[in-house]
């Protein structure tokens, strides 16, 4: 007990002293005060986070509502198409042999090219094609759209390397048991490959929850734009730290359940042993 109670005082103390050292840099530093001004200026960063539609100024608040919609819909879509993309590869029958060849080169590709390439090939290239509803969508739809094509590539490989983590004993009892080769994905492998993988689904999601700012390219009033908007009309930046710390606000509890799910799992793993 006083060795635990002397680790708590000895962890509070030295990050107190390294907080106070970075507090002291970022204080006494020559720009130190312009800094301030034009990145921590506390009534800025209040009128940025409420915004003022009369002075044409928006709201970095409302911003991260678009933010939040975007994610929450990619979201449930990436987690669907990933999971059809990892079951087609994972596919042992001839007849899927040309939709594992696509799912393939699909993970290929997308995995490959940068989020904002995809960004910008799905906001301008689509309205291009003039086919009905595909041509006539807000740029928040192509965002989403472009987020869950991404996505759905890293994800699909999630999903895979969950699978092959189950032992292949598993398997082979499963179909000797006369189970057919789906049966035994739906009922025997999927259930503990998607417990395995729960953590670093969590890690993607948090990056796409980070990645829906990148949509305002496509002239999305996000918490980012916002904060760009308001920064260029009254010339300065505070808006956007507002936008760094609402993003904060959502990531950091995501990434610390993460982090318990991880610690939970090795401990199990561990009392397995």
């Amino acid at each position: 007990m006083l060795v635990g109670r002397r680790g708590v005082v000895a962890s509070a103390i030295s990050s107190v002293v390294i907080l106070g050292v970075i507090v002291a840099v970022f204080w006494l530093a020559p720009g130190g005060a312009t800094v301030r001004y034009f990145f921590f200026n506390p009534h800025l960063m209040w009128q940025a986070f409420v915004g003022n539609p009369r002075k044409g100024l928006s709201s970095v608040g409302w911003g991260l509502v678009t933010n939040l919609w975007m994610f929450v819909v990619s979201e449930v879509l990436v987690l669907f198409f990933g999971l059809v993309i990892a079951w087609v590869r994972l596919s042992q029958s001839p007849v899927l042999y040309p939709f594992r060849v696509l799912a393939t080169m699909y993970t290929d590709v997308f995995r490959g090219v940068p989020m904002l390439l995809v960004i910008f090939m799905v906001g301008f290239g689509l309205p291009e094609l003039s086919i009905g509803f595909l041509s006539t969508q807000s740029p928040a739809v192509y965002g989403c759209t472009a987020l869950t094509i991404t996505y759905s590539a890293y994800v699909a490989e999630v999903y895979r390397a969950g699978v092959f983590s189950v032992p292949h004993g598993q398997l082979l009892a499963a179909r000797s048991l006369g189970l057919t080769h789906t049966a035994t994905m739906r009922r025997v492998i999927l259930p503990q490959a998607v417990r395995t993988v729960i953590p670093p689904l969590l890690n993607d999601l948090i990056s796409l929850q980070k990645d829906t700012a990148l949509v305002s390219v496509l002239g999305v009033i996000e918490a980012t734009r916002a904060a760009q908007i308001y920064g260029s009309t009254v010339f300065n930046f505070s808006g956007y730290t507002v936008a760094a710390i609402l993003f904060l606000l959502l990531t950091i509890p995501m990434t610390r359940f993460t982090d318990h799910l991880v610690a939970r799992d090795r401990t199990r793993r561990l009392a397995g042993v």
